[in-house]
């Protein structure tokens, strides 16, 4: 009886007292028992300065759920998982064994000898940086670029119709917004998980924001703002087929109304595949070759170029053949190299488009869209006086820069190669200085992008500058990454990638990139407060 009055006494004054009365607000009070380590050390910054402005980097570009994408099969593994780490990074089925079975990963990245495809706990060849069917956002990455310094998130759902019809393994809908709605949810539902780790609803460090307001005062606590935005081919089933549009006026109100609803801020028209509203900016090299087949799969015309009008130029087109995805008997066309602009600009499906997302005070991304487009976009928002303009990884014709900072929106560079970034950034710097403006990056990661290969220099620990936490090499199970030996390989070494940018441009250029988040969140909020 004595010793059960005992138990039952310590069970009690276990009860009354919180776990989280000795665990700092930065810090979990129930992580699950085996999971991936954050290997950062010390409380984020947070707070505003004398004048109100918050400061933390901005990652303007990435895709947290595209495992829901293309199918749910073309990337492997989840961002989280209710059955833990083990479950989330695990490898598709159809890679093993070896790898071979990864047909999309040869295909974009040219390797054909395989990879070992086991996840948790070894991690022996994924995720790397030159990956694009494995999942490089698990939430512990995420959590360590935050407690590195990342105040603002953009996290674009994304999908493509023809890639899903195309890919041989799936188990949903190719449809684009089918998968925008589930990317959404599953959102969502990863912000309700790191909320039940750090003691219940609204407390945990990931928080989707639907306005300014709510961003600055995320990140003013010092936590991570997430804003939801689409890149699609075919937003609100906009397809064209064979130059016929396949949505009118009514699907795009209704459309944006919904996923307005959703809580999604901004959206690109159009994205690799010429559509309804938009012509595209083309792909070069073999993946402009393939996606240019695909463009001919899915709307039964080629990409069709013309001669530039204006010292803006759509990038070069990547060979087209021989190419497994062209049907017997179609010939591809050959293209004029000094014709480097698509023909096809913002349609008037599209102007009713960028009108109706300026109605409702949402962010246009103009990157993807063709110069024609883009210039007829950036056109109608200068008549309109409408700040609400982002380039968010580097898809923007550069001559444009000052142009977007005008109007009031926001540019941020692709986190490439560090010393690309801030050979970007040095060519802005003026333009940065007379607009009283930050830069952001564009990670774009489980975009099916390219990612910085392995580095040199970066010393661990290092102090996120100037004043953040201590940050070492990150250790996940049995794997641990080094921005030296890894590169890019997922976004958990975007403190890591700063550190390198900062060694090779300057204090002054990571204190713009911390101005990142209070350039954005003025662009937004002259969104929100502008009137026709």
């Amino acid at each position: 009886m004595i010793v059960r009055l005992v138990v039952a006494l310590a069970l009690l004054a276990a009860a009354l007292t919180p776990a989280s009365a000795a665990t700092p607000w930065w810090e979990p009070v129930a992580r699950p028992a085996v999971d991936s380590q954050v290997n950062v050390t010390g409380e984020p910054f947070k707070g505003t300065d004398e004048q109100g402005r918050v400061r933390g980097f901005v990652d303007a570009h990435n895709h947290l759920m595209t495992h829901e994408g293309f199918g749910g099969r073309l990337i492997c593994g989840a961002p989280f998982s209710e059955q833990g780490v083990a479950d989330a990074l695990k490898d598709c089925p159809e890679h093993h064994p070896a790898g071979l079975g990864a047909i999309f990963e040869a295909i974009v990245t040219g390797d054909l000898d395989g990879h070992d495809p086991v996840g948790w706990p070894t991690f022996r060849d994924w995720p790397s940086d030159t990956t694009v069917s494995h999942q490089q956002n698990y939430y512990a990455w995420l959590e360590r670029a935050w407690r590195g310094g990342q105040r603002v998130l953009v996290t674009d759902l994304t999908s493509n119709a023809e890639l899903c019809v195309i890919h041989p393994f799936k188990d949903r809908p190719c449809d684009e917004m089918t998968s925008v709605r589930l990317q959404a949810q599953r959102t969502y539902e990863l912000q309700a998980y790191v909320d039940r780790m750090f003691g219940g609803p609204g407390k945990g460090w990931f928080r989707i924001v639907t306005s300014s307001e709510q961003a600055r005062n995320v990140v003013a606590q010092g936590k991570l703002a997430v804003v939801l935005g689409i890149e699609t081919s075919e937003i609100f089933g906009c397809r064209m087929l064979l130059d016929i549009p396949l949505c009118d006026k009514a699907d795009i109100d209704r459309g944006l109304d919904e996923v307005y609803a959703l809580g999604v801020r901004s959206a690109f028209l159009c994205h690799k595949f010429d559509n309804a509203l938009c012509g595209v900016r083309f792909d070069s090299g073999t993946q402009g070759g393939v996606i240019n087949a695909g463009q001919f799969l899915r709307t039964g015309t080629w990409w069709k170029t013309e001669q530039c009008q204006g010292p803006q130029q759509d990038n070069p087109i990547g060979t087209v053949g021989p190419n497994a995805l062209i049907p017997a008997g179609v010939v591809a066309p050959a293209y004029d190299p000094a014709k480097r602009c698509n023909v096809r600009g913002l349609t008037s499906l599209g102007e009713y488009a960028v009108q109706a997302m300026m109605r409702r005070h949402m962010m246009i991304e103009i990157d993807h869209m063709s110069v024609k487009a883009a210039g007829r976009t950036l056109r109608l928002a200068e008549q309109a006086g409408y700040p609400g303009i982002v380039s968010s990884h580097s898809w923007m014709d550069a001559q444009w820069t000052e142009q977007v900072y005008r109007l009031g929106g926001f540019i941020a560079g692709y986190e490439n190669d560090p010393g690309g970034y801030v050979a970007q950034a040095a060519a802005a710097e003026p333009l940065r200085r007379r607009y009283d403006v930050g830069i952001g990056f564009g990670s774009d990661y489980n975009g099916v992008g390219s990612h910085p290969a392995p580095q040199s220099g970066v010393t661990y620990p290092f102090r996120s500058y100037p004043d953040g936490p201590l940050v070492d090499r990150q250790r996940t199970g049995e794997r641990v990454w080094d921005i030296n030996v890894d590169g890019g390989a997922h976004i958990g070494l975007l403190p890591d990638w700063v550190e390198k940018v900062r060694q090779l441009g300057g204090d002054q250029l990571v204190t713009d990139m911390l101005g990142g988040a209070e350039s954005y969140l003025r662009t937004w909020s002259r969104s929100q407060s502008w009137t026709p």
